[in-house]
């Protein structure tokens, strides 16, 4: 079974730095897409950033140039460095990858159980 952990999310005051982690664990023959989305108090979903196997990172115009997004293809792991914390970051932040079973199963879709970043004033 497939399982997608976050960690790293926490409380932390505007202008501050936390750094997540998404590790990707199970029956896995291969991470294509992997990426972060969060869900705001408003309750909107919202794409953060995305990296491909290769390593090509895409971010949302709301984060590009604070938030970095990492990948060990070795470890099946993602991170996001996440500086210049705002009040408007505050999230239940989700790990999300595109994961292919065996070599012809094509890709499924997986998301992680979320972490809370709460940034303060």
């Amino acid at each position: 079974q497939v399982q997608l952990v976050e960690s790293g999310g926490g409380l932390v005051q505007t202008g501050g730095s936390l750094r997540l982690s998404c590790e990707a664990s199970g029956n896995i023959f291969r991470t294509n897409l992997m990426a972060w989305y969060r869900r705001t108090p408003g309750n909107q979903r919202e794409w953060v950033a995305d990296i491909t196997s290769g390593g090509t990172a895409t971010y949302a115009d709301s984060v590009k140039g604070r938030f970095t997004i990492s990948r060990d293809n070795s470890k099946r792991k993602i991170d996001l460095q996440m500086n210049s914390l705002k009040l408007g970051d505050t999230a239940v932040y989700y790990c999300f990858a595109m994961i292919e079973l065996t070599q012809s199963s094509g890709a499924y879709e997986y998301w992680g159980r979320g972490t809370q970043v709460t940034v303060s004033s």
